[in-house]
């Protein structure tokens, strides 16, 4: 599934096909990466600033549309800012942990931000979206 990473895919089909209960997540996270950290959750594409903490995402909310459903952040989710030397993100993943923990799902930003030191990424109410497919 696009954007799902092996772990959400393995939960969904052992779910579906084998009854096995996976529990959701107590919180989301968050997290910037520099590249694709691929389903297989690639964490050296993780940003690495010493300003650089996962965000918790606390609220979602669906939003079908015509082509099926996908979820949206109803709050802002702001990262502090940038600390050591310009970087440039490029994707975003969502964890089950504020460290460490199995990444849910990724994606590509739209178009790569780059940061300067003192600089803050936020995303704005609706403009995070995961699709289902």
């Amino acid at each position: 599934m696009p954007g799902f990473s092996q772990t959400m895919q393995a939960a969904i089909l052992n779910e579906v096909f084998r009854q096995t209960e996976w529990p959701s997540p107590s919180s989301v996270h968050l997290a910037l990466f520099t590249d694709d950290p691929t389903d297989e959750n690639d964490i050296s594409k993780e940003l690495t600033d010493s300003g650089y903490v996962r965000q918790e995402v606390t609220t979602v909310f669906d939003a079908p549309d015509m082509d099926g459903g996908f979820i949206v952040n109803n709050a802002a989710i702001t990262f502090p800012a940038i600390v050591d030397a310009t970087v440039t993100i490029t994707h975003v993943g969502f964890y089950d942990s504020a460290t460490a923990g199995n990444l849910l799902a990724s994606q590509a930003l739209v178009a790569p931000k780059t940061l300067s030191v003192n600089d803050v990424l936020s995303f704005g109410i609706g403009k995070l979206k995961i699709t289902c497919f």
